[in-house]
């Protein structure tokens, strides 16, 4: 059980106090700050600073059966197979979707065979691996997550009543389906530059005078209004239409599995996901999006969004979704308590209210105030944490392969 220091990313749709006050830093902070990763991806993997300071990817290929156990790392072929961040968003990131394992493998292979440099702004796919995840909200967090009932997008689109839309509101409302969904995010997204432009400032309009009456979809349209702010001319607006408009209260865990487009727009939540780079961009970007793999991967069915319920009693409260990655939330209110964490192989802790205890079977002792993190090697056994001092919330990651053999 060692000490981690993770690495701050700072893209520009971060923010520059949530991170900061974390981390105990000068608030505001000189840059936006988006996400606190923690974990051994291979463009910054996490450090250790105990006796014998290293990378966290450096004590893996150091020791790979220690620290992920016998059989998790035949499972794994000796990799971390997840990524932990504390994400911070002050803006909406880009409307975005992951590919299955199949089809990662699959489209992995053909930009290997067609030469495709891994690392060039056209590469949908740098690694062979799907990249599900779920976001647990430590404040209150606003998303669009999977697309909407058709039925109530007709709903929406009537309410707004643009001029230009009647056609696509009409043909979706003849196929209130997933077709009919592909058939009408298809046409947007395919869409001349020219009749973006007219389509996007008609639909801002609509939604001026919608947010205004405080008609029924009025948060929905004052969403596209800052989308269509940020990102003018972008047929993305357009298709941020057919989405589900999520708002968590902390502790809510909102999953997206492959295919589900998605936008987180803003709030602060612990994110975990598949070690994976694979992302497919729907719009909302000045980046690159394939529109012909996009639609390869989306997931037209329509529904409301995946939110985890988790499991387990007292403190700790446990989502496992995947076999990439589970998470446990560790919620004590003060009282002088300790429990199992849980959850067993490679794990990382981190925590981001008051001072939690974390004791191994093998008898090592972690203290982690604020903004500190611990990794929990296979090796040392199950795990227990406790509050010090107060109230305490803390996080910890692990694989979601649940009970093995006792490893090391």
């Amino acid at each position: 059980m060692e000490v981690l220091r993770g690495s701050v990313r700072t893209y520009a749709w971060g923010s520059r106090t949530h991170l900061a006050e974390l981390l105990g830093d000068p608030v505001p902070s000189p840059h936006p700050q988006a996400e606190l990763w923690l974990g051994a991806h291979r463009d910054e993997p996490s450090q250790l600073t105990g006796e014998h300071a290293r990378s966290l990817a450096d004590a893996l290929r150091d020791d790979p059966t220690g620290t992920l156990g016998p059989s998790r790392r035949a499972r794994w072929s000796d990799r971390l197979p997840y990524l932990l961040k504390v994400l911070a968003a002050e803006e909406p990131l880009s409307l975005q979707a992951h590919p299955s394992a199949e089809q990662a493998a699959a489209g992995y292979a053909r930009e290997e065979a067609a030469g495709v440099p891994r690392t060039a702004a056209d590469r949908n796919y740098p690694d062979p691996l799907p990249k599900p995840e779920l976001l647990c909200a430590l404040t209150e967090f606003h998303a669009l997550a999977g697309f909407r009932e058709p039925a109530e997008t007709v709903r929406l689109l009537r309410a707004l009543d643009v001029r230009g839309l009647e056609h696509h509101t009409e043909l979706l409302a003849a196929q209130p389906d997933a077709d009919g969904l592909r058939a009408l995010f298809t046409t947007w997204i395919t869409l001349p530059q020219r009749a973006v432009d007219e389509l996007v400032p008609a639909l801002l309009d609509g939604c001026v005078a919608h947010a205004r009456e405080h008609g029924e979809f009025t948060t929905e349209a004052r969403t596209l209004l800052d989308l269509g702010e940020r990102y003018p001319g972008d047929a993305g607006v357009l298709a941020a239409l057919l989405l589900n408009r999520v708002v968590l209260t902390p502790g809510q865990c909102l999953y997206q599995p492959a295919g589900s487009p998605h936008s987180y727009l803003a709030g602060a939540g612990v994110e975990l996901m598949a070690n994976s780079d694979n992302v497919l961009r729907c719009g909302l970007t000045p980046k690159h999006v394939d529109v012909p793999e996009l639609l390869r991967v989306l997931d037209f069915a329509p529904g409301a969004p995946t939110l985890l319920s988790g499991e387990g009693t007292g403190p700790v409260t446990r989502f496992a979704p995947s076999e990439f990655f589970s998470l446990a939330r560790c919620a004590f209110d003060g009282a002088e308590e300790e429990a199992d964490l849980g959850i067993e192989g490679p794990r990382i802790v981190v925590t981001v209210e008051g001072t939690v205890h974390l004791r191994s079977s093998r008898g090592q002792d972690q203290e982690l105030p604020r903004g500190t993190a611990a990794w929990v090697p296979a090796c040392d056994g199950p795990v227990t944490v406790a509050p010090v001092g107060g109230p305490a919330l803390a996080f910890a990651a692990a694989d979601g392969l649940g009970d093995r053999p006792a490893d090391g």
